[in-house]
Formats: structure tokens, C-alpha cells, sequence
């Protein structure tokens, strides 16, 4: 543990990085920074813009890990298996012709593990909504329909399990496939399931549910050049389990303590999740709904081993284990999504393992 002369150095070092982060770049109108390690004694809630810490932010992709728990948690109660074929939980209709490849119907041979490990070898549907969305304000898509719109406006990238595409229609059909099984609409199993267990009372999903706690303050704005999405209620049909988690710092430092101290999920459960990956990008495997960043010799030092989620608009929710610390923020800027990761190891873990 830290002394407190020391302790008190690296948060001061930490929080002034963030500000001039965020008042260096004028696409920026509020961001936040949750940091807390048990080992160091530190914690340390901070933001810029926002109507205090307790303002719930929108966390886009981040949402990924609630949906893959929340899957593994059915696996747990043996309601499905991550070999199951994602047919056998969603309706043909919605499911028939889904992956036409290359003039082979690969449907049948999608399985859940692929949905959750981005290897189902589906387009993604994210970014053409959304732009259907800035095209018309009004424009509004139930997740059973934006799966209709991928068969009939894109074409898949692979056979399943051949190689790692990611793309929110995984999570937009996980989401089905919860539904399916436990006969709820995928907010209120987020509220069953998480939210009230733990206590999350500041969470919710983006125009499906309202927290708990009543007197919370409504989801700060996140913006894509310049247009507040936060005002588009249509955007909620289109991120739905692919990032729909509106959330405070607080709220989510307790879902990640629970998930890495087994409150959730068995220990062997969260490993499965996490040894059944393929390679995301450079230095970085995906599992189960978790971004793992490892060690490249000369490039990637070990000290950016992290595991969590990221999101389009600069949010982070990540986990060190060797510090047992916990880094947790967003950007609420789509211009940051890939700057917020870079802060979040370069700023705030750096700083850290310094110690």
C-alpha cells in the first residue's frame, strides 16, 4: 500500500492529465474517470462537464460485457450451452437465410460461442443504422428488424468460426436469445439479473428502462460530429445489447468488483470466457465479451495487461489484475474512440504501474 504522500502525487498526476485531456480538444463537452486500486489505496471519481459524478453516462460497447455475463449466467443455470446453434433459441423468421455465404446457408452452424467471441463470420449492422438514423430522426428499429435489415442490405464476411469479425448484430442476436429464454425483454433481465443484486442504482438501458433510484440525473449528452444522440430515441433500438448500458462510475466499479471476485459468475465460467479468444488487433485477443490486452515483446509491455471493454465513444471499463485496479471513464465523443483506450493505458495505467 501507498503512503499517502505518494498516493496523494499520483492521483493529483492522473486527474491533471485527464482535465488537459479534455479541455485540450473542443469536440469534448464532458467526460469522466473512475480509477480505484485496492493496492494502492486509491480512488478517485473525477469529471469534466457533467452535472457531478452521479450523472450516468452512456457507455456504448462496454455494454458487451453485460450481455456475454449475462449469457454465461444462463450457461451457468444450464438454460444453454455456448455450442448450442443460435437457431435453436431464435425464431426462423427472423433467423432464415441469415448467413448466406459464398452460396452456402452457414446459419444452422452459428453457435452461441461465436456470437459471443465476434467469430460468427455476420456484418455488422451498427454503423449503417446508424447513419439511417442522422439521415431521419424519427427512424426507429426493433432488434428483430434490424436483424431483417443486415440479411437484406449486407453480406457476410466468413463461414462461423473461421475468423474474427466484430460486430454488434452478435449482441443484437445474444440479446434475442436471452429474451427467448428467460421470457423477459432484455432491459428487465438487465435489471433482474445485475442491477438489483448488486445494487446498481443509477443504471439503466438507454431509452428501455429507468434506474432504480428515481432522483437519478438523466444520461449525459454523447455526440457523433457534433449531433447529441442522447435526444435520438431510435438509437436505443439500434445499440440494444450491444452497448445499450447507461451507467455512473461508481455503479460500474461495483459490477467489475463483482465480476472479479466470482460475485456473478463461477471462476471457471469467467475463465472460459476468457480462454476461448481470438485475435482482435495488435496486442489485443477477444474472449467472451472481454477485450484482452497481453504482452508483445519490445512493443507491449506487460504493464498494460488489462481485460474489460471499450466503446465508440471513448469509453473504457477495464481491469488490471497484477494492481488490482480498476480504470474506468468515457470520452462521450465517438471522435475518441479509439483515444479513450490510448488514455486510459498511456495516463492512468502508466501512472499506476509507476508505483
Amino acid at each position: 500500500m501507498l503512503k499517502t504522500e505518494q498516493k496523494n502525487k499520483i492521483t493529483a498526476i492522473i486527474e491533471k492529465s485527464f482535465r488537459t485531456e479534455v479541455q485540450k480538444n473542443e469536440n469534448i463537452k464532458s467526460a469522466c474517470l473512475l480509477v480505484h486500486s485496492d493496492t494502492h489505496n486509491i480512488h478517485l471519481n473525477v469529471n469534466e462537464g457533467l452535472e457531478g459524478n452521479d450523472q450516468p453516462v452512456y457507455m456504448a460497447s462496454v455494454g458487451k460485457i453485460f450481455t456475454s455475463v449475462i449469457t454465461s449466467i444462463l450457461f451457468e443455470k444450464e438454460q444453454l450451452s455456448f455450442e448450442d446453434p443460435l437457431t435453436d433459441y431464435i425464431d426462423d423468421a427472423v433467423v432464415h437465410d441469415l448467413h448466406l455465404y459464398k452460396g452456402t446457408n452457414y446459419t444452422n452452424q452459428n453457435k452461441i460461442k461465436h456470437l459471443l467471441n465476434h467469430t460468427s463470420g455476420l456484418s455488422d449492422n451498427f454503423w449503417p443504422l446508424l447513419e439511417n438514423l442522422l439521415e431521419d430522426p424519427t427512424f426507429k428499429m426493433s432488434p428483430e428488424d434490424a436483424i431483417t435489415w443486415t440479411k437484406q442490405h449486407t453480406t457476410p464476411q466468413a463461414p462461423p468460426g473461421t475468423t474474427f469479425h466484430y460486430t454488434d448484430t452478435n449482441y443484437h442476436l445474444l440479446g434475442l436469445v436471452i429474451e427467448k429464454i428467460t421470457k423477459l425483454p432484455f432491459h428487465e433481465v438487465l435489471n433482474q439479473y445485475i442491477f438489483k443484486p448488486l445494487s446498481m442504482q443509477k443504471s439503466f438501458m438507454l431509452h428501455y428502462s429507468q434506474p432504480l433510484d428515481e432522483n437519478t440525473k438523466k444520461v449525459a449528452p454523447f455526440y457523433y460530429k457534433n449531433i447529441n444522440l442522447a435526444n435520438y430515441e431510435g438509437y436505443g433500438g439500434i445499440d440494444y445489447a450491444g452497448g445499450g448500458v447507461v451507467s455512473t462510475g461508481e455503479d460500474l466499479l461495483i459490477f467489475m468488483k463483482a465480476l472479479t471476485s466470482h460475485q456473478l459468475l463461477k471462476k471457471e465460467t469467467l475463465e472460459t470466457m476468457m480462454n476461448d479468444k481470438v485475435k482482435y488487433g495488435f496486442g489485443i485477443d477477444y474472449g467472451y465479451g472481454i477485450m484482452q490486452f497481453k504482452p508483445v515483446p519490445l512493443l507491449m509491455p506487460k504493464k498494460f495487461s488489462v481485460w474489460g471493454h471499450a466503446g465508440a465513444t471513448g469509453a473504457y471499463m477495464f481491469y488490471h489484475p497484477q494492481m488490482n485496479a480498476y480504470v474506468i471513464g468515457t470520452f462521450n465523443d465517438f471522435s475518441y474512440e479509439r483515444k479513450g483506450v490510448r488514455f486510459m493505458l498511456m495516463k492512468v495505467i502508466n501512472e499506476l504501474a509507476k508505483a
